[in-house]
C-alpha cells in the first residue's frame, strides 16, 4: 500500500469511468463506496478486483483491510472524491464485478419471494427495496428494462451492501418474464392503490404463500397497465388514514413484510 495514486492516476481514471452506467457496463464492474458496503464486498473477496482507500480510511479501517487479500491502494482526498457521488466522501471505495445472474437462474431456482421492478426511476427506492427484499427474506430482485440500475452509486448505498446478498437481474423484459414465473409455479402480485384485492385479505386466505412475486412500478405512474394484467391479482394496502397514497419504498416494505410473515 505504498503507492499514492492521484485523481490523474491510471486507475483512478479507469475506475472514475464506473461513476456512469455506460462505463459499469462495458468494463462489468461497479464501486461500492463505504465501510458498510466494502465489509460485505470483501465477504465474497472474489468478486473484488481492488480497494481504494484515503491514508485516514486505511488508518480507521485497519483491521478490515489488513485481513483482506484484495489489494488495496491508498489514495489521495481528491482521488476519493473523484470516485465518489457524495458531499463527503468517505475514502473508502472497492471495485466489485457485476453481479448479474440470468432470469433463467431466477425461474431454474424459483425463489420464495422476490421482487420486479418495472420502469423504476429513483436509484434510492432501488437500493431502499434491495435491502428491505434482502431483510425479508427474499431470494432475487428483477429490475426490468428501462429501470433504474442497481449498481450506480445512490443505489449501493441506500442498499447498505445488500446488493451483495441478492440474485439481481438486469434488463429483463417483463412482459416475458411474468408469464415464465407463473408458468413455472410462482404467484405474480401487482401492487396497485386501486388493487381489487387487499393485502390483508390476501394473507389472511393464503395468497401469500409463494413463490410469490411483488411486482412495482414506476414511483409516479405505477405498475404499466399491460404489465399488470398479467399479474395473477392487484394489490392495494388498506389504508385507515387520510393519506393519499404511499411511497414506493414505502409500500414494497409493508408488502414484503406481510408476505413473509405469511411464509413462516
Amino acid at each position: 500500500m505504498s503507492e499514492l495514486l492521484t485523481e490523474r492516476s491510471a486507475r483512478i481514471v479507469a475506475a472514475r469511468k464506473l461513476v456512469r452506467r455506460t462505463g459499469r457496463d462495458a468494463a462489468g464492474l461497479f464501486l461500492a463506496e463505504g465501510r458498510q458496503a466494502v465489509v460485505e464486498a470483501l465477504a465474497d473477496p472474489a468478486g473484488v478486483r481492488e480497494v481504494f482507500a484515503t491514508e485516514s480510511a486505511a488508518a480507521a479501517h485497519c483491521e478490515l483491510l489488513a485481513g483482506s487479500a484484495v489489494p488495496v491502494r491508498l489514495v489521495t482526498e481528491k482521488a476519493a472524491a473523484a470516485l465518489s457521488e457524495t458531499v463527503t466522501p468517505q475514502g473508502l471505495v472497492a471495485v466489485c464485478a457485476l453481479r448479474d445472474v440470468p432470469a433463467r437462474d431466477v425461474l431454474a431456482t424459483l425463489p420464495r419471494l422476490a421482487v420486479a421492478f418495472a420502469e423504476l426511476a429513483d436509484p434510492g427506492n432501488a437500493g431502499t427495496v434491495l435491502r428491505t427484499a434482502d431483510a425479508c427474506g427474499a431470494g432475487a430482485v428483477v429490475f426490468g428494462a428501462g429501470s433504474a440500475d442497481p449498481y450506480g452509486g445512490k443505489a449501493v448505498r441506500s442498499s447498505a451492501g445488500s446488493v451483495f446478498h441478492l440474485d439481481v437481474v438486469r434488463g429483463v423484459p417483463l412482459e416475458s418474464f411474468l408469464p415464465a414465473w407463473q408458468a413455472a409455479g410462482g404467484t405474480v402480485l401487482a401492487a396497485d392503490g386501486g388493487g381489487e384485492g387487499a393485502l390483508d385479505e390476501l394473507a389472511a386466505d393464503g395468497g401469500l404463500g409463494g413463490p410469490v412475486l411483488w411486482l412495482f412500478g414506476n414511483e409516479a405512474r405505477g405498475v404499466p397497465a399491460e404489465l399488470a394484467a398479467l399479474a395473477d391479482a392487484r394489490v392495494r394496502i388498506p389504508m385507515r388514514g387520510r393519506a393519499e397514497s404511499l411511497n414506493l419504498a414505502a409500500a414494497a416494505a409493508i408488502c414484503l413484510y406481510t408476505t413473509q410473515l405469511a411464509q413462516r
